[in-house]
């Protein structure tokens, strides 16, 4: 499992909760590679939609 597919899962469980979810995308940011953090920021728009990541963390309207 990549260090991408791991976010990933962790973004899947904390979804419920927008302040957790904004930790964890957070933490993600500071250990994956420029390509990897727009892969997931892709990733979480077309999975949770863009509403919900910008109301989770407004740096996705970066």
């Amino acid at each position: 499992m990549t260090m991408l597919e791991y976010f990933k899962l962790i973004l899947e469980k904390v979804s419920f909760d927008p302040a957790l979810f904004r930790m964890e995308f957070r933490k993600a940011a500071k250990k994956l590679m420029e390509e990897e953090i727009a892969e997931l920021k892709k990733w979480c728009i077309d999975t949770f939609g863009l509403t919900y990541c910008l109301k989770a963390d407004p740096s996705f309207g970066i």
